[in-house]
């Protein structure tokens, strides 16, 4: 459980950001569960040869740690860390959309987190069979975390895409963002008004809509984030957490 004070810099942190566009809130409220899998991840004087062996004790086997140091982005050191979290976390070696949500609703007690948790799970859930398994959690993060500006953004344009369809509607848009006010819930500070999550969507799309369409292509999404120096500042923000 994360601690009072913890939870209150994250919140001070988000609040900070409110002026900036939702991808910067995005990137925080993403690391939320990866702080979560890190503090369960208390440091112990084992070896190689025992962490391989913890692998192999859960019912779904990840892959070894060399494949998955090969895969990603995360020395050996920094996977035996986040495995360790993970399995405190999800000890059957794989994490279903309930127990995610679970999780991720612990940081936000004031607000209900369970619909951008959903879209989250989705995200991560890149083979779409309903768990998330270890390997999917490290991937993911590897990108969120290592990943570059243009593996981010990929990242995050398949988060808004709710139906993968390749485009992302004023629909969307507007689903996600009712999901995050309402994962804020009283941490955000003024209050939010009613219409602020359609009002947000309008001037997403004044901006990234480029031929006004009505739909955001990736390339859209990615020019414009790449010409957003608050975006771009919210890429390295935590580069360095683990």
């Amino acid at each position: 459980m994360c601690s009072p004070t913890k939870r209150t810099q994250w919140r001070e942190d988000l609040q900070h950001l409110r002026k900036d566009h939702i991808f910067s809130k995005k990137v925080l409220l993403n690391c939320c569960l990866v702080r979560r899998i890190i503090t369960w991840a208390s440091p112990k004087p084992k070896d190689s040869v025992e962490d391989e062996l913890e692998l192999s004790t859960v019912r779904h086997r990840p892959e070894g740690l060399e494949q998955l140091e090969a895969q990603t982005r995360f020395s050996r050191k920094e996977l035996q860390i986040l495995y360790r979290g993970f399995k405190n976390e999800c000890p059957s070696g794989v994490v279903n959309e309930e127990t995610f949500k679970v999780i991720y609703a612990q940081f936000f007690p004031q607000g209900d987190a369970s619909t951008y948790a959903h879209f989250l799970f989705n995200a991560f859930d890149t083979d779409h069979n309903g768990s998330v398994s270890f390997e999917d959690f490290v991937m993911g993060l590897s990108i969120l975390l290592r990943g570059s500006i243009q593996e981010k953004l990929n990242w995050a344009f398949n988060l808004y895409d709710i139906n993968k369809d390749g485009y992302i509607t004023k629909e969307e848009m507007l689903d996600i963002m009712k999901a995050i006010y309402d994962m804020m819930g009283k941490c955000t500070y003024p209050a939010l008004r009613e219409e602020a999550p359609q009002q947000h969507v309008e001037v997403f799309f004044q901006k990234m809509d480029k031929n006004k369409d009505g739909v955001v292509t990736i390339d859209e999404f990615i020019d414009c984030c790449q010409n957003d120096e608050n975006i771009m500042r919210s890429m390295h923000l935590f580069e360095n957490v683990l």
